[in-house]
């Protein structure tokens, strides 16, 4: 009896030396998403949610928190109980961008978050009415410039990348297109659709269903080669404004002091769920290249894109509203 005391209390102890990874998770784990349902962030969270169930053996439970570039959710998540159950997937403007583009954030990327795994790159696409005259980039830079002020760009939200690739464009291009911000992706191929704005920049994903319909034009993709998604559509450089080029990204957070065995479970899980053939087959079909990332290396990817965008912002002056 005395033994069998003994191997409990031994057994007991080593639980609580192994610390809260031992019991990680213990109940759902709720995933923020920086922008709104429909767009590349919720589709990546619904095709990696089943494996990642599986893995970490409680449930994905996705809720969106649009707004401010993913800034909102990125906050959400600074400000969780550091025990990985609350997480949050946001993208380049939430976590590099904004840096630069405000005066205030209400968390620091490097210090109020901790770097899981970066998810995936997306391409960019520029996008017209089906009724435009445009058939090249080439033709809106010479459109614009015929009618200052005349054309207006629909972009995924102030801070977000496309919001700097539209900014991007106005500049290398040397025209005042007006820049309208959106709550993500997949309003701007509604109202370029709709005509209420003459371009758009969105990601592929959210765009990629009317441009195969015929319903908007693909002008050109962001990226300094073709997509194999849109194979058909040539590069902004290629058509009509040589030397550009753009590309977004999104990534996984948690709160900063989440200990690192949960972090390297989290990363773990999304990770295999990212190498699975059939995710890796529903992403790229759309656009979407998955790009998954140590902890560590991730960390460092965001420090990069900081210091890459905060130069891009000093030279052509951006601001967020």
């Amino acid at each position: 009896m005395v033994k069998l005391r003994r191997a409990a209390l031994a057994a007991a102890l080593l639980v609580l030396a192994a610390g809260p990874a031992m019991a990680y998770p213990d109940r759902p784990i709720r995933l923020i998403l920086g922008f709104p349902p429909g767009g590349s962030a919720d589709l990546m969270a619904r095709a990696i949610q089943p494996i990642v169930e599986k893995r970490l053996g409680q449930p994905l439970v996705i809720e969106s928190k649009a707004g401010a570039g993913g800034v909102i959710a990125a906050d959400v998540a600074a400000k969780a109980t550091p025990d990985g159950h609350m997480i949050a997937l946001v993208g380049a403007g939430a976590l590099s961008i904004n840096v630069s583009l405000n005066e205030k954030m209400p968390y620091d990327p490097l210090q109020d978050l901790a770097p899981v795994t970066l998810l995936a790159a997306i391409p960019f696409v520029l996008i017209a009415p089906a009724s435009s005259p445009a058939k090249s980039v080439a033709d809106i830079v010479a459109l614009a410039r015929a009618k200052p002020d005349g054309f207006s760009i629909g972009h995924g939200g102030n801070g977000t990348a496309m919001h700097l690739s539209a900014q991007l464009f106005n500049q290398m291009a040397g025209v005042t297109t007006t820049l309208v911000p959106y709550r993500g992706s997949t309003p701007v191929a509604s109202d370029v659709l709709a005509g209420h704005v003459q371009l758009g920049v969105s990601d592929i994903t959210s765009a990629i269903a009317l441009i195969r319909a015929g319903q908007i034009k693909a002008l050109g993709v962001s990226t300094s080669l073709r997509t194999t998604s849109l194979p058909q559509v040539a590069t902004i450089s290629e058509s009509g404004l040589p030397g550009y080029e753009s590309i977004g990204w999104f990534g996984i957070v948690a709160a900063a002091g989440t200990p690192p065995e949960i972090v390297a479970k989290l990363n773990q899980a999304i990770v295999a769920a990212l190498d699975d053939p059939g995710v890796k087959e529903r992403l790229i079909a759309v656009g979407v290249e998955p790009a998954p990332m140590t902890p560590e290396k991730f960390g460092a990817f965001i420090r990069g894109e900081i210091a890459k965008w905060s130069d891009v912002i000093a030279k052509s002056g951006p601001k967020a509203n």
